[in-house]
């Protein structure tokens, strides 16, 4: 994975690096998590940069350390991650979604049919 230039500290990307590695079970409940000098080695970046990527998930408890033995991924994180995405993220979108939607003068069932015909194609671009 490639980090992204851009307004996004590092820490925050490896973050949410791991987030997605969670969500899309690459990461399981109790699974170790790579170290702070894994991370800084995979992203070629400096290990106390990487710890405080690793904190921001202690700290929104989706991690929890084992004393000596490192960091493992909480019971449950992935179901609270998938909701906080959807509460705080993709709620969000859709709303400024149908905002722009209605600036456009575009229906409700038209809005429906363009994201059914997006998500059946898979065309996301």
């Amino acid at each position: 994975m490639q980090l992204q230039d851009g307004q996004v500290p590092i820490y925050v990307q490896i973050a949410q690096w791991l987030e997605n590695e969670i969500i899309e079970q690459r990461l399981e409940a109790d699974a170790k998590v790579f170290s702070q000098y894994q991370l800084a080695e995979k992203f070629n970046v400096n290990p106390a940069t990487a710890g405080k990527g690793l904190t921001i998930l202690l700290e929104k408890e989706l991690l929890y350390k084992k004393r000596g033995l490192g960091m493992f991924v909480m019971e449950g994180a992935r179901e609270k991650l998938m909701d906080e995405r959807v509460q705080h993220g993709l709620h969000g979108k859709v709303a400024e979604l149908v905002e722009e939607a209605q600036r456009l003068n575009i229906s409700e069932r038209q809005l429906i049919a363009l994201i059914e015909r997006i998500f059946r194609k898979g065309d996301l671009g």
